[in-house]
């Protein structure tokens, strides 16, 4: 007898539908499994098995062979344990397989026959939508997830038992409702953080307001505790909301690598990632034998935040130099080809030097010039030229530790800024299926960053003295127009430049050391 049953597994962050197909004919009794299957899906032979006799069910004494098409891709999904099963008892008659042909299933299968939850039911989902199937078979702890493709049935099973009962007709499960989603896209928290937290660091404040405005990188360079990571950390209180689209892809990265609370199905608020500069290559950008994201990745649509810059590993920091440029990252191996989307914002902190203490005007440093050059140069210049910002943030002086100053400026108030200059981008680059300008290329920037007589003048003057590269002259011109959006302007104006050039402080100060 001869069964088929759909199921699907992960290739990146997309999911692949899988046709698992059951023979049981005469012969020694043999459970075989063929079609590229990888060690966790050859293991299942033994969890299906128990799983099956332990759950009131007889598995069949004779040859069974289990085959997984396409058979020229890897399957090292553990979801595949309940779609075998099924095909085993659909191939034995206790399950009819004309109910079966319009679900989607998958799952993990304890030996008590207990479903447990997998790894990209969201991507899983998407697809099954994409090919008009009626429903998804989902573990129980993921049915939340797959909730968030509208238009397909999401059935949540505990046990091997029900999804019997149900293709049997003798238990009818309700599809899982989606009523999480408008709850959670209307609560956006980011745990009580906020701009008006931070005491003094105007300048800096302003720099990571433009940064946000435009979604520009950034690096931030002061001696201990000026307040580098507490700026960094409330960033994303001020970046524009989630749109649904995004929030749908950066949850469809999480579903995949699977981090994503059981309860709350879908990610809500930019994600802000600070790995430790112990990380290595394939950690940041992502990597392994079976290719799964990066760092750079789980931070798409937000902001990765490396602090200590100069601390990482010199390899593990030029692996970002694809990702910053073109926004997805390529693990390429000798079987396969996998590519993740990457598009986040880099916010980078470093010390001056090695004690820390070099630009403190109390003259605490004890380092040489030769450790301060050897130390900033572990940080290449192709990377430095991919940030768009590069300022000095200064020890804060007594009186703004003492609030003695002016009240710092709420997360709400600077947000509402960033957000009237996005729209603003947005409205010029439709047509360019751009949303904002730190994605410009070559092409938009001419169309889009015209300059003045004068403007172009302090611009030139800023290439020949401080030698700029090509790169950098095109970051400026698109960091100037984001200042010039954020101040509602349609032209880049004189003061628009030059506040963009000197934020290039790495440039500027070329010569001190």
């Amino acid at each position: 007898m001869l069964a088929k049953i759909n199921s699907s597994a992960l290739l990146g962050i997309n999911a692949y539908i899988i046709e698992v197909e059951v023979d049981i004919s005469f012969g020694l009794p043999v459970f075989n499994i063929v079609g590229l299957a990888e060690t966790s899906v050859k293991e299942s032979k033994e969890r299906v098995k128990t799983a099956i006799k332990n759950s009131g069910y007889s598995f069949p004494p004779d040859r069974v062979t289990v085959n997984l098409a396409p058979a020229d891709i890897k399957k090292e999904s553990t979801g595949l344990d309940l779609p075998v099963a099924m095909g085993i008892l659909s191939a034995s008659e206790i399950v009819s397989e004309k109910a079966l042909k319009d679900y989607m299933i998958t799952g993990e299968l304890s030996l008590d026959g207990r479903v447990k939850p997998v790894k990209g039911v969201l991507p899983i989902a998407m697809v099954a939508k994409q090919n008009q199937f009626k429903g998804v078979i989902v573990p129980f702890d993921n049915r939340h997830e797959g909730s968030m493709v509208e238009g397909i049935d999401i059935i949540g099973v505990k046990h091997l038992s029900e999804v019997v009962e149900f293709f049997s007709g003798l238990n009818d499960i309700e599809p899982e409702k989606n009523k999480y989603l408008s709850e959670f896209m209307d609560n956006e928290y980011h745990g009580g953080i906020d701009y008006s937290d931070v005491q003094g660091q105007q300048h800096a404040k302003r720099a990571l307001e433009i940064a946000a405005a435009g979604s520009h990188n950034i690096l931030m360079t002061g001696p201990p505790g000026s307040g580098k990571s507490m700026l960094a950390n409330r960033l994303v209180t001020i970046l524009p909301s989630l749109t649904f689209d995004e929030a749908i892809e950066t949850t469809q990265i999480y579903s995949v690598v699977g981090i994503i609370d059981k309860d709350i199905p879908i990610i809500t608020q930019r994600p802000f990632r600070s790995p430790h500069h112990t990380i290595s290559d394939a950690g940041l950008a992502g990597g392994g034998s079976r290719p799964e994201p990066g760092e750079a990745s789980l931070a798409h649509n937000g902001v990765l935040f490396l602090d200590e810059l100069p601390e990482f590993k010199k390899n593990v920091l030029n692996v970002l130099r694809q990702p910053l440029e073109n926004g997805f990252v390529t693990i390429a191996r000798a079987a396969s080809r996998t590519t993740f989307p990457s598009k986040f914002m880099l916010v980078a902190a470093m010390n001056p030097c090695p004690c820390g203490y070099f630009t403190d005007p109390n003259g605490k440093c004890i380092c040489t010039s030769a450790q301060i050059q050897r130390y900033q140069s572990k940080i290449s210049g192709p990377l430095l030229d991919r940030i768009d910002i590069q300022i000095e943030v200064p020890p804060v002086p007594y009186k703004d530790l003492s609030g003695k100053s002016k009240p710092s400026e709420s997360s709400t108030d600077i947000k509402k800024r960033v957000e009237a200059a996005r729209k603003i981008q947005r409205k010029r680059l439709k047509n360019e299926k751009l949303f904002c300008n730190a994605a410009m290329k070559t092409n938009h920037i001419k169309k889009y960053c015209i300059l003045n007589t004068d403007s172009e003048s302090i611009l030139e003057k800023a290439v020949e003295n401080f030698g700029l590269s090509a790169r950098a002259y095109a970051r400026i011109k698109k960091l100037s127009r984001t200042i010039a959006d954020l101040d509602n302007k349609s032209d880049i104006q004189q003061i628009h430049i030059a506040e963009a050039i000197q934020y290039r402080s790495f440039d500027r100060n070329i010569d001190k050391y």
